[in-house]
């Protein structure tokens, strides 16, 4: 007979994934099927970015003056010249919104965020019970349900398979996370490439609930609480993959291909190439309307960085670069700016392929946001005094972004507004009328300066 210990030594799920059961209560729901939804995008990637490599390259000297004295600035993109790194969207230009002045003091900062950073919260070094709360992604997510909720993709660390995510879905619990893209594929389109699998799957989910259900009649507090949760998330699964099993005829139609050096985790793959799976896996998971808002971080300090432009032969590492080590002769700055546009050229396949996919009167990128920033704040050791926004929205985004250079006052002064702001103001936007997500700064609270709410010039 089969055992539970045995099922997740051999199920898809995973002993990580189910681990993590109380994630899928959320992930789950059923779609509303009200009208178009918005999607969302979020991008993280290591090392900080640097406020000077975001900024306009052709600013006016006065312009100019206040972007370094960090005060207020509010400039129109069209006529100004972007960065080298960013020139891979000119044609998406008036889609584009940089914010700047963003703190982020009440997420962890240096080398790692963990959770914190989407959260707005210390993530104490990465421990279960520093979560406050569900993450600005999850939030997002039940706004506009879907057959999976939330996506969260990872190349960090150079993981593969089902592993333990930086999203969050409720406090004190740790989302899943696909971290190669033939894993993310093959789960997310299970249906359609094994559905057999998916059948056997439902099958031993029936089996676990009864006897999970059994167990909790024993147990009290919060062990109760916790396997309730997972008894309910079992009964989400199975009939999510019930529905996914109807949808198998329309979604095969949005099946992505992968060349076969991605088999089994891909680890002869350069990070150019798992990058462009990994986008094609994302796009083919919005297009299918598996879900409508993914988290993606792109890198970490731990991922290893093959095949650049400059560095074809080495084996890049992210933190040394950090530190300003040169690789392969090639000084450090110039190979930041190369990992820094292989992500834009990721934006710019996103875009470019939702912009011909048709939706309603227009396309599917009129309907979605995409958020590139860093985990970590200014540099390779933030401190959380700014983080960097790369802003791409399309015709029918909620807020009033497109075209626009923003620089908010600095920390400590009038004006001055929060990654929490941002993300209040992303929640506001979209249905959620909570007064501020995340928590407040101590300096912000100390000097008495308004601090909660959402950033009003993106506000219609």
């Amino acid at each position: 007979m089969t055992s539970r210990r045995d099922y997740l030594k051999t199920s898809a799920l995973g002993a990580g994934a189910m681990a993590l059961a109380p994630s899928f209560n959320q992930l789950f729901a059923a779609p509303s099927g009200a009208g178009i939804p918005k999607r969302f995008i979020f991008i993280r990637k290591s090392s900080g970015i640097r406020p000077a490599e975001i900024s306009l390259r052709n600013f006016s000297d006065k312009d100019r003056a206040l972007d370094e004295e960090k005060q207020a600035l509010e400039v129109d993109l069209d006529g100004h010249e972007l960065p080298k790194w960013l020139r891979g969207l000119d044609a998406h230009k008036e889609h584009m919104t940089i914010l700047q002045g963003l703190s982020a003091k009440m997420s962890e900062n240096v080398h790692w965020s963990f959770s914190s950073v989407m959260g707005c919260f210390k993530s104490h070094r990465n421990t279960l019970s520093a979560i406050k709360r569900a993450t600005i992604d999850f939030e997002l997510a039940k706004l506009f349900p879907s057959p999976f909720g939330h996506v969260e993709l990872s190349f960090a660390g150079g993981r593969t398979g089902i592993v333990s995510g930086f999203s969050a879905p409720a406090p004190q619990t740790r989302n899943y996370c696909y971290a190669d893209p033939d894993t993310a594929r093959s789960e997310l389109f299970k249906s359609v490439l094994n559905p057999d699998a998916v059948n056997s799957d439902n099958d031993m989910l029936s089996f676990l609930q009864g006897k999970e259900g059994l167990k909790a009649s024993g147990i009290r507090g919060h062990e109760k609480r916790r396997q309730e949760a997972q008894i309910e998330s079992i009964n989400a699964i199975r009939e999510r993959n019930k529905k996914l099993i109807t949808l198998s005829g329309s979604l095969a139609k949005h099946l992505p291909e992968l060349a076969p050096v991605h088999a089994n985790g891909g680890a002869n793959a350069s990070t150019p190439e798992k990058q462009a799976a990994m986008t094609e896996v994302l796009i083919a998971a919005l297009k299918a309307g598996l879900t409508n808002v993914v988290t993606y971080t792109i890198d970490d300090l731990g991922t290893p960085v093959t095949g650049l432009p400059g560095n074809e032969t080495d084996r890049v590492g992210i933190h040394p670069l950090g530190h300003d080590e040169a690789f392969g002769g090639v000084p450090a700055w110039k190979t930041r700016e190369q990992i820094r546009i292989s992500h834009v050229n990721q934006i710019n396949t996103i875009i470019t392929k939702l912009k011909r996919a048709p939706e309603g009167n227009g396309t599917m990128f009129d309907n979605t946001m995409i958020m590139y920033f860093p985990e970590n704040g200014e540099t390779h050791h933030g401190i959380g005094l700014e983080s960097p926004f790369l802003i791409m929205a399309g015709n029918n985004c909620n807020l009033d972004m497109a075209g626009r250079y923003v620089r908010l006052p600095v920390l400590g002064t009038e004006g001055h507004k929060t990654l929490g702001n941002w993300y209040t103001t992303l929640l506001n936007g979209h249905g959620n009328p909570m007064e501020h997500y995340g928590d407040l700064d101590l300096e912000m609270a100390r000097k008495k300066l308004d601090q909660t709410g959402a950033i009003k010039q993106f506000i219609g």
